[in-house]
């Protein structure tokens, strides 16, 4: 079951982006910053952050938003959905949750009259393009961001990789 997080998931939330980060530091050069609480409070409040329930557990979250215009530039403009953060419990890693939030993405992107779902990732992470190529995106290569005032800090001087997937 897919649902809206609730103000009471917020310390969750932040756990499992904690445990997220830890993961990326194991493995990646790049990884997230801690995030802003307010910033995670404000997505909770707009119904943007999501998160994904099996057994009566959250085993993964993710937000959403209809406008990423510092990372996307121009493309912006297309009607698309934006996937951020997508972070799974480590108790539930490797199960194929990014299939499943894709095929609620496109779902959701159509009744809300959007043509593309979008997600990037900062870096050239060649074992996750072959993973989100996997589950439906087609990788529109990498993107030299020019404006990162507003973005959380791993995206400052940072090299993205796009992702897109039409519905």
């Amino acid at each position: 079951m897919i649902q809206n997080c609730l103000p009471e998931d917020l310390e969750l939330i932040l756990s499992l982006y904690r445990s997220a980060i830890d993961y990326q530091k194991e493995r990646f050069i790049s990884h997230w910053p801690e995030f802003d609480r307010e910033m995670v409070i404000q997505e909770i409040l707009e119904n943007r952050q999501w998160k994904m329930i099996i057994d009566g557990e959250v085993v993964c979250i993710w937000a959403t938003t209809f406008s990423d215009p510092l990372i996307w530039e121009a493309k912006d403009l297309d009607p698309s959905v934006y996937i951020h953060r997508i972070t799974t419990h480590p108790n539930f890693r490797g199960n194929g949750f990014v299939k499943k939030i894709v095929a609620w993405a496109t779902l959701y992107a159509t009744q809300h009259s959007k043509r593309f779902v979008r997600m990037d990732t900062v870096g050239e992470n060649h074992k996750l393009i072959k993973h989100y190529t996997g589950c439906g995106f087609q990788f529109l290569g990498l993107s030299h961001l020019t404006n990162t005032d507003g973005l959380p800090q791993h995206y400052h001087n940072a090299v993205v990789s796009l992702f897109e997937l039409e519905v």
